[in-house]
Order: structure tokens, then sequence, then C-alpha cells
């Protein structure tokens, strides 16, 4: 993840598309484990640090904080879902500023 990061801001990209298999997104409990677990539809750096969701490792999450880089987590096995991402479609959690 700190990689991908690191190598997103250094080719001043726009957006990071964090690709999780058989995941459409950031949730408050893992999916797979628990029926009631809640997905957000957009989070922010900091909510995504203070409740300690499992969405990347903490150094990557505060390197696209410190760089304003937003994170779009998605599942790349739905449809189409990178070219929805990159076509600016609602998929997944964005993860931002807010």
């Amino acid at each position: 993840d700190t990689t991908a990061a690191l190598r997103a801001i250094e080719v001043s990209s726009e957006v990071l598309l964090m690709a999780k298999n058989n995941v459409d997104g950031v949730y408050d409990a893992d999916p797979a484990k628990n029926r009631n677990a809640r997905k957000f539809d957009k989070l922010t750096y900091m909510e995504a640090l203070n409740l300690r969701l499992e969405v990347m490792d903490s150094m990557a999450l505060t390197l696209c904080l410190e760089n304003k880089l937003p994170i779009i987590v998605f599942d790349p096995q739905a449809a189409q879902s990178i070219e929805r991402a990159v076509m600016g479609e609602q998929i997944g959690t964005i993860v931002s500023n807010g």
C-alpha cells in the first residue's frame, strides 16, 4: 500500500485506485464475517485512521492524507469497475479530506 501511495504521489496522480478482491468498499466490520457490517460510501482519512479501519496500512493512509490524494476502494471483479472509477462514477468507498 505504501509503495502504491508513494508512486501515485510521485507521478502527481489525481486519485489512488485501491482494488480489493471480493470487497466493494470499506466496511465498519468484515462483511464476510458480519452480515450487519455497514459499508461507507465516503470516509475521511482521519475517520479511517481513528476507527482503525483496515483500508490500507497507516503509513500509506497518512501519505495520502498529507498529499491530499483521494483513494477509491473498490472490487476489481465488479463489472467495468476500473472504467467506472476513471469516469468518475461513484463506486466503492472514497477516502478523502471530506
